[in-house]
């Protein structure tokens, strides 16, 4: 359509203009159908055989929080003192 005409039908709202987008999706040059799971650990067979050179490795997060450590146990004289006031609180 000429642009006076476009223009004329928009203002009359009798034109909608769409925008499409599309895309073309190829197999890239990694393309493949099995699923290849990198390596976690590093073992001492590894290091010997020398088989860690070829194989791909999960990269480490060091921003990742670990374990907290376990620690904060009871004495073992509070553990039965509390034991004992709970006797005596069910005896009344």
């Amino acid at each position: 359509l000429p642009e006076r005409d476009r223009a004329e039908l928009k203002r009359r709202k009798l034109l909608l203009e769409v925008t499409l987008k599309s895309y073309w999706i190829r197999k890239g040059s990694a393309f493949s159908t099995a699923v290849a799971r990198p390596e976690t650990e590093l073992t001492p067979e590894m290091i010997a055989t020398g088989s860690w050179r070829q194989l791909p490795f999960k990269p480490y997060n060091f921003s990742s929080l670990g374990l907290p450590p376990a620690c904060g146990h009871l004495h073992p004289l509070l553990k039965v003192r509390s034991e004992l006031r709970q006797i005596f609180l069910e005896m009344g």
